[in-house]
């Protein structure tokens, strides 16, 4: 594909986005509550294409394609079963909600804090979701250099990919926070699903139609549409990498703390129901795009090139081409934009400040710190590890051992501070053991043993120590009080 039409793309692109993103600024007061999470007032339709957007990032339809294309349709199963695991968001989403109206909650790591009544735990998770989503942005970032590679065949490099992509995150991070990460959200998940779906249906009939297209599949690489598939897919290594997915929805802070966004409870709903709809659609758009790229280009270096080269093939027209391309990146920048909004306030809040920095401060502090996380995961980035799907499981694993700990939150008062950083401390250190080493313990992924060491740690030095009672007491009943009242109205 010609680079002019590229650069043509990214700069419509840029220039829509940055007019969406300073229209979002106008009227609203600069807080953390304001510039962080939109001044709890985000609506149902903007919620639940900002959080699609957010959470369908580089991943889809580079980083889900790329894995249709090395292990077949048990990608299939793997990205329906994160799909299911968003239903989390029913039972603990209200709750998120709930209490972060009532005690000001601006992070996850506050809310963890305050029901633990530990400073000491909320700067553990800081530090836990620094160290396993800074990698994740990382893997946004190679999605758009892959992408851009790709598609120019490497007229322009993956370095400038990832540049560019890091300068349009901290761009639309700082010029409004979350409210205008929101606005140029809903912009790209629309581009996203249409265009991506108009797409899938002319490559396939170009291929043949529905009629042909799976037989070619089958004939191009035997196995792709069985089960377990061509060889890349064993039951461990497929728990491996769902068990993180399924709890991905709470388990990561940069998805967790949209929880605390919506308007009402019942934005929230429109939200979830708004995202299951956009993710089956985009799901099976992602997973044809693997198996098109099996059909026309059965000799990839990797997977992660199936969707850049099926983009710059005689299959797309340039135009469409260059639509989708704009959506790929635009969803990556999305996610790193959240992580970058998300990570920031986090550490402002409950890593640097005290209890005496006021508002002001804290927002200063975290729009410094944003930069800086950026460029951390631009120099991780340039290490250019394959297969983007695979390095998203292995950072959400890291993340995976903050789940008892939030159960407990909300479902057990006899939860105690010391369980919660034992179990954090201890199974984020197990998980990155595993992964450096690439350890496989009894053939089991690093995030079953990080859950399992998680999940012991929580009981048993909860079991062992004094809990916070009263504030324990105080903070699971005003969350069913809450809730039962919402119900009843």
């Amino acid at each position: 594909m010609a680079v002019s039409w590229v650069w043509w793309g990214i700069g419509i692109y840029f220039a829509l986005a940055s007019i969406a993103a300073y229209l979002s600024r106008r009227g609203h007061e600069p807080t953390m509550v304001g510039y962080f999470l939109g001044d709890r007032d985000m609506g149902g339709f903007v919620s639940a294409m900002s959080y699609s957007a957010t959470t369908y990032s580089a991943f889809m339809l580079i980083g889900l394609a790329g894995l249709t294309y090395a292990g077949g349709v048990g990608a299939l199963g793997f990205e329906l079963i994160y799909l299911c695991g968003v239903t989390l968001v029913l039972v603990f989403g209200p709750r998120f909600w709930a209490v972060g109206k009532r005690y000001g909650f601006v992070t996850p790591s506050e809310m963890l804090g305050h029901r633990y009544d530990s400073k000491a735990l909320a700067r553990t998770v800081v530090v836990a979701s620094c160290v396993f989503l800074i990698p994740y942005s990382a893997v946004q970032l190679a999605g758009v250099g892959y992408l851009l590679q790709g598609m120019t065949d490497d007229a322009i490099s993956f370095t400038a990919g990832t540049v560019l992509a890091t300068f349009l995150a901290i761009l639309f991070a700082l010029v409004a926070g979350l409210r205008s990460v929101a606005w140029t959200d809903s912009l790209q998940a629309m581009i996203m699903v249409v265009s991506a779906s108009l797409v899938m249906l002319l490559v396939v009939h170009q291929l043949g139609g529905f009629g042909s297209f799976f037989a070619s599949v089958s004939e191009a690489r035997p196995g792709m549409l069985a089960v377990p598939g061509t060889g890349f897919f064993t039951l461990s290594t497929f728990i491996g990498l769902t068990l993180p997915w399924m709890f991905f929805s709470i388990s990561n802070p940069q998805v967790s703390q949209r929880l605390f966004t919506p308007r009402s409870l019942r934005d929230m709903r429109r939200m979830l129901l708004g995202f299951l709809v956009f993710g089956f659609i985009y799901t099976l758009v992602s997973v044809s795009w693997g198996f098109a790229a099996v059909i026309q280009f059965p000799d990839l270096a990797t997977g992660d090139l199936a969707t850049p080269r099926l983009l710059s093939s005689d299959l797309v027209p340039p135009v469409l081409g260059i639509i989708v391309m704009v959506g790929v990146m635009a969803a990556a920048v999305s996610t790193i934009d959240s992580i970058l909004l998300t990570l920031a306030s986090m550490v402002s809040r409950d890593l640097v400040s005290g209890s005496s920095t006021t508002d002001r401060r804290q927002l200063l502090l975290g729009k410094l710190v944003m930069p800086v996380i950026a460029v951390l995961a631009y120099a991780f980035a340039q290490l250019q590890l394959n297969l983007i799907a695979v390095l998203s499981v292995a950072a959400s694993a890291g993340l995976l051992v903050m789940v008892p700990a939030i159960v407990g939150t909300f479902f057990w008062s006899r939860g105690t501070a010391a369980g919660a950083m034992a179990s954090i401390a201890a199974g984020g250190t197990a998980v990155l053991a595993l992964e450096l080493t690439g350890t496989r313990l009894l053939q089991q992924g690093s995030g079953v043993w990080g859950l399992l060491v998680s999940v012991c740690l929580f009981v048993g030095v909860s079991l062992l120590t004094t809990p916070a009672s009263q504030r324990a007491d105080d903070f699971l009943g005003y969350t069913k009080a809450q809730l039962a009242r919402h119900r009843a109205v």
